[in-house]
């Protein structure tokens, strides 16, 4: 089993398709830093529906000592930055982001990145859902943008659709 790190996406999605807990299934642990814990709490403190990482002891902050300068003028959140940085200092582990900018920069800095169609993907092939469509079709409820094209490519990988 290995350590993912998670940028705040990843686990605001996974909370609202009832998903969270298989995060502990894939992994030993996962480390959240600082900011995309603030990140969190500044969202349940709107009243959106967040997850609560207190309750989560399988979930650890953990913090990057550094961030790359040429990072800090991408149009990245705090959590996302923090988030690639300490995978950038613990390379074994799986970053988890979903935003696309953020995606190619770890990729190219020779991160393994996971998003969180990625995780439903292997929810599957563990045998935690029988099914990714009702939890696609939930992802895009909870406000995760989809194209047709993206969809229809899930599914497939799936074995879902034709």
């Amino acid at each position: 089993m290995s350590i993912a790190i998670s940028d705040t996406s990843p686990l605001l999605y996974l909370h609202r398709i009832a998903g969270l807990e298989w995060l502990r299934v894939m992994f030993q642990e996962v480390w959240i830093p600082d900011a995309v814990a603030d990140e969190l709490d500044a969202g349940r403190q709107r009243g959106y529906d967040v997850p609560g990482t207190t309750q989560l002891v399988w979930i650890k902050r953990a913090n990057p000592s550094d961030t790359p300068q040429e990072w800090l003028s991408l149009e990245l959140g705090r959590g996302e930055l923090a988030a690639m940085a300490l995978a950038l200092e613990n390379p074994r582990c799986v970053v988890l982001l979903d935003d696309l900018l953020a995606r190619r920069i770890a990729r190219a800095a020779g991160l393994e990145v996971w998003g969180t169609l990625r995780v439903l993907l292997e929810a599957k092939e563990k045998g935690l859902v029988s099914s990714v469509a009702p939890y696609v079709d939930r992802l895009t409820d909870a406000g995760l943008w989809l194209s047709a094209d993206i969809r229809l490519r899930i599914l497939r990988l799936a074995g879902e659709a034709p």
